[in-house]
């Protein structure tokens, strides 16, 4: 009698994961043959298709608009006009008054970015987001703090008014004429001037459909600053931020970005106050109330690790993966943190 003996079906086709085995280890799949007679194939022609159609469709420099004037009544930081920029006194407590103005310049800065977002769909280009945002932060009286920004000696200061990070690009994008298209993601960077305090705050949106690997991202990527601003307590280490989110994007096997972070904000922009999104354990520096600092993780689906545009400021993911991105300025309390950048 013959007896015909059917093979099990195949296994519904699995990403590979970020980090592949050697040739020689167990497969990820957990079938317990090796890598190199299981999956290596499959997952370096899959990885090699992936990368050709990211390179197809990759974020290129478009054309970026003259840089955008501000009215010589509105108070401007130090570097505004062509100044360097102040890494403040070295002292991370805020007074009240400074907390009183930083108020105002975090709650400016929400409702800038708000409102930004609100005009985010497909066809609009990120110069006219920058156009907007500009135009409403000297409406309600304050300096865009990234126009001018300086940067490393030798490149160029930073030209617009916000960073608009669109797939891939990691942070820093700068605004110009390629128009969002439908399925995007674009993180808008919002940061305000007002009343000699700096506010500063991110979200990432959608752009019209998006696909569901893309709004995981996003939503994880959320979750990641929730889980910073939850780690902090006064009495304890900045490292339990980045220890809180890195465990986060671990679990849905993120990528974090590890070359940019968060860091203390005040009369300066950037403090030498440093604020890692992963767990480093030199991040020694203990959270005391009136600390006053931004969380801001950026998430990846792929590499963490970043290339750079010759614009001397634009940061991309290596694999050409989407990253995502949210912020807020925060101020150690008694019990924990407040989150400044709510209108």
């Amino acid at each position: 009698m013959n007896v015909t003996v059917s093979k099990a079906p195949a296994p519904a086709f699995r990403r590979p994961p970020n980090k592949l085995p050697r040739p020689g280890d167990p497969c990820w799949c957990s079938s317990g043959e090796k890598y190199k007679r299981c999956h290596k194939d499959q997952d370096h022609a899959f990885l090699k298709e992936e990368r050709q159609r990211l390179e197809a469709n990759r974020v290129v420099p478009a054309p970026v608009s003259p840089r955008r004037d501000v009215p010589i009544t509105i108070r401007r930081p130090e570097y505004a006009d062509g100044g360097p920029s102040s890494r403040g006194n070295g002292r991370h407590v805020r007074t009240p008054d400074e907390l009183l103005r930083m108020r105002r310049a975090c709650r400016a800065a929400a409702q800038v970015l708000r409102r930004t977002g609100e005009r985010v769909k497909p066809g609009v280009t990120t110069d006219e987001l920058d156009a907007f945002a500009h135009e409403l932060t000297v409406q309600l009286g304050g300096y865009p703090s990234p126009l001018n920004y300086p940067n490393a000696p030798g490149r160029p200061r930073f030209p617009k008014s916000i960073c608009t990070s669109v797939n891939e690009v990691i942070c820093h994008g700068v605004p110009d004429a390629r128009p969002l298209r439908d399925g995007d993601i674009v993180n808008l960077d919002i940061t305000v001037y007002l009343d000699g305090m700096h506010g500063d705050t991110n979200a990432t949106f959608f752009v019209g459909e998006v696909d569901a690997e893309s709004a995981q991202l996003v939503e994880v990527t959320r979750e990641c600053l929730v889980r910073g601003i939850e780690a902090v307590k006064p009495g304890r280490p900045i490292s339990d931020i980045g220890r809180a989110i890195e465990l986060h994007a671990d679990r849905h096997g993120y990528g974090v970005v590890r070359s940019y972070c968060g860091h203390g904000i005040g009369d300066a922009f950037h403090t030498n106050l440093q604020i890692p999104h992963y767990f480093d354990a030199s991040a020694r520096t203990r959270m005391e109330p009136g600390m006053t600092f931004t969380i801001e993780p950026m998430i990846t689906l792929g590499a963490w690790e970043e290339l750079h545009w010759e614009d001397g400021w634009t940061v991309v993911t290596r694999d050409l993966r989407r990253s995502a991105q949210f912020e807020h300025t925060l101020l150690v309390t008694e019990t924990g943190a407040e989150i400044l950048t709510r209108e």
